[in-house]
């Protein structure tokens, strides 16, 4: 039987996690998982209801146990150009999570997207790195509720 947590600690409210766990972006959004730690604990995260972990977060495990939720290195495109607010107009209308730094944009290794931001007047570098973007409209997680093109399973006009 593995220790099971329910609870989550928010970035900045603990001070010293016993290990770790390196998880991808899409890794850390669930409502139910069986993670193993850096230092080989098995256990069960379950919560009431699908959430969004952030880098710096902890699962509390019984005994007062906390892991540190880190954000993994994955395949990103660094996005860097002339007007860097244009491209994330572009990056944001396509519902494409973002992470914002002061001289580049950090996306997912999509192609398609990509090669459009290179169209836009984009740099585009192939870069291993942590994954934390944006949330959502009013500090809510993820907006994977609203896609685009042949997938979308509405029509709608922006």
């Amino acid at each position: 039987m593995h220790p099971v947590s329910q609870t989550v600690r928010k970035a900045g409210d603990w001070s010293t996690a016993s290990d770790r766990c390196l998880l991808t972006y899409e890794d850390r959004f669930f409502r139910r998982k069986k993670l193993t730690s850096e230092g080989g604990l098995a256990f069960v995260v379950d919560m009431k209801q699908t959430t969004n972990f952030d880098h710096g977060d902890a699962f509390e495990l019984p005994g007062a146990i906390l892991i540190e939720v880190v954000a993994a290195p994955e395949a990103l495109l660094a996005v860097t150009g002339p007007d860097l607010t244009r491209l994330a107009w572009h990056i944001g209308n396509r519902h494409t999570p973002c992470q914002i730094g002061a001289n580049r944009l950090l996306i997912r290794d999509d192609p398609v997207i990509g090669h459009m931001l290179e169209h836009l007047g984009a740099t585009i570098t192939p870069v291993t790195e942590p994954f934390t973007p944006e949330g959502g409209a009013y500090g809510h997680g993820r907006t994977h509720s609203h896609e685009h093109g042949h997938t979308a399973h509405h029509a709608h006009d922006h």
